[in-house]
């Protein structure tokens, strides 16, 4: 409790996600992952009325794809509420997405022993 005329010191941090969340949710991670690459849709124009956030998203991915964790970390935002921006704006059209790649297999070691005596051989 603050006595009369203290003022309560309040996150900046948390305050300025929530508000520009609008307090929704976040979306799920395997929607949008860290690495999942972005870009803005062809012949696509901005939102009517777009936040500062949007805006810089919008000029952020008009040069090519970037990453997920790209995105936020340009613009200093958690990740979770960048995901949230891009999947409205994806949502609405304006986003092409590519999924990360699946994680490697590994290869046999036999295989990769097979591989090395061969260039042993001929590199010597």
């Amino acid at each position: 409790m603050t006595a009369p005329g203290e003022e309560q010191q309040v996150s900046s941090g948390f305050v300025r996600s929530y508000v520009i969340t609008g307090g929704r949710g976040l979306p799920d991670a395997e929607d949008l992952s860290l690495v999942t690459l972005v870009t803005l849709a062809p012949d696509r124009q901005p939102p009517p009325n777009p936040s500062p956030e949007v805006k810089a998203i919008w000029e952020l991915c008009s040069g090519g794809y970037l990453s997920v964790a790209e995105v936020a970390g340009h613009l200093g935002l958690p990740v979770g509420v960048a995901r949230l921006l891009l999947q409205d704006l994806n949502q609405q059209g304006h986003l092409l997405r590519r999924k990360a790649p699946p994680p490697a297999q590994l290869v046999d070691r036999k295989i990769l022993e097979e591989v090395l005596h061969g260039l042993q051989l001929r590199f010597g």
